[in-house]
């Protein structure tokens, strides 16, 4: 597979130098030079096959020149060794549980496969590599897991101090070894932008072979394609054949750029929801077709708070710059907390069922879209993380339900561990050092 980069289309490089550079030269985002079509034949046969064996099939779309068969099952096959079920939960409404991974969050599908993919290669080229990685709170639990005792690869990852759960903060900081974590003093933006200096930085790049595990990283965002594919799968085997509409709760776009990917694959896709909290920088664009970027605001569901989504360069890639042809495809509606809370008691209330913050913002975004446009389609939301992770925004009553889900017993346990993470100021300076010091 080759690649280029959004910002000059002539920056041409292989999926191994995508893979482990992260980010172009020119500050631009990876892109696959095509992106592969499955036939029709090939999305029936896909009906019936099982999560791991469809993310088989379509990671060989994109990697088969890269990645012989026998390495890449088993890298599916590992990566995804849990559930990704689709629970109904009204006539013609469902949610896909993302959530059933090691960090319980849907970014344990991009950092499982990314980092297997990475040790497939690092194996064959004995080589070292550091990754560097901002979280707004789900990426660095997931990464942190994903990476964790992987030889070759130390791990440094960037959070925002006092913007993330209890839960969430326990997985970025207890696993230690090559796991280490920063407590920035600013916001996830202010994480992003560090990193991002940091991989343009030509010191830091003489000393280290330097990678990102972001969906900034190509790697990360292919696999997340695999899961729409499984949803729709999951709907034709109960005999819905119409198309589904995808709500997206969505922070920094990578998922929904995912979901573009499968679509441009040949998934049947009547229509894809960018709902997001009121860091709605994209929903905005949708409506006046201008792009302002922004200091990102803190909401309950924090991994969506987001100023300066990274992948919106994808998302204008993919559909020519044209903000009307994205309208054709992508419909974005914002809420605040106070309507995300609402949402948490209807849907307990009404389907016995607890949504994550996140996964109430998507619900919504589905409940507005439906009202906006007649159609008999399915319509499908993500819920992207576990509620138990955010148990502290919920009140007591919703979590005295029948239907409140536990903590898996290890999860249990992570939060009786001692966590240890460096403070740090938000200067990029000061970060390089720490780095230039790094063992």
């Amino acid at each position: 597979m080759k690649l280029y980069s959004t910002r000059n289309p002539k920056h041409v490089v292989d999926l191994e130098t995508a893979l482990f550079q992260s980010l172009p030269p020119d500050n631009g985002l990876y892109m696959p030079d095509h992106l592969p079509a499955l036939s029709p034949e090939q999305w029936e046969e896909i009906i019936s096959c099982s999560f791991p064996d469809i993310a088989f099939r379509m990671a060989k779309a994109f990697l088969h020149e890269d990645v012989e068969d026998a390495a890449l099952h088993r890298i599916v096959e590992d990566a995804f060794n849990f559930p990704v079920p689709l629970v109904q939960l009204g006539e013609k409404r469902f949610v896909l549980e993302l959530f059933h991974g090691p960090s319980l969050a849907f970014k344990d599908m991009g950092a499982r496969f990314m980092s297997r993919l990475m040790a497939y290669f690092l194996e064959k080229h004995q080589r070292e590599i550091h990754i560097l990685v901002a979280t707004s709170g789900d990426t660095g639990g997931a990464v942190a897991l994903g990476f964790h005792r992987v030889p070759g690869i130390r791990v440094t990852i960037l959070f925002p101090s006092g913007k993330v759960s209890a839960l969430q903060e326990k997985q970025l900081t207890t696993l230690n070894e090559n796991i280490h974590t920063l407590e920035i003093e600013g916001s996830f933006d202010d994480c992003q932008h560090l990193v991002k200096q940091a991989f343009l930085d030509q010191e830091l790049n003489a000393r280290y072979v330097l990678a990102s595990a972001n969906s900034i990283n190509i790697a990360r965002l292919i696999p997340q394609s695999f899961y729409y594919a499984h949803a729709w799968a999951q709907l034709r085997r109960m005999g819905i054949t119409e198309p589904p509409v995808f709500s997206v709760p969505s922070g920094n776009f990578g998922n929904l750029t995912a979901g573009v990917f499968a679509q441009r694959m040949g998934l049947p896709v009547k229509a894809f929801v960018a709902s997001t909290n009121v860091n709605d920088e994209v929903p905005q664009y949708l409506h006046t077709g201008i792009f302002t970027p922004r200091p990102s605001i803190p909401t309950l569901s924090n991994a969506m708070d987001v100023g300066n989504p990274s992948n919106f360069q994808r998302l204008t890639w993919l559909f020519r710059h044209d903000v009307e042809l994205m309208r054709k495809w992508i419909f974005g509606y914002a809420f605040n907390d106070q309507q995300t809370l609402a949402e948490i008691r209807r849907v307990a209330e009404t389907a016995h069922y607890i949504v994550c913050p996140h996964t109430a913002v998507a619900s919504l975004g589905l409940n507005a879209y439906f009202q906006d446009h007649s159609s008999a389609s399915p319509g499908v939301f993500l819920a992207t993380a576990h509620p138990g992770k955010f148990a502290n925004i919920y009140p007591e009553d919703i979590r005295a339900l029948p239907c409140w889900p536990p903590l898996p017993a290890a999860v249990q346990q992570i939060m009786q561990q001692p966590g240890r993470a460096i403070r740090m100021k938000n200067d990029f300076e000061t970060f390089k050092s720490y780095l230039l010091e790094a063992s």
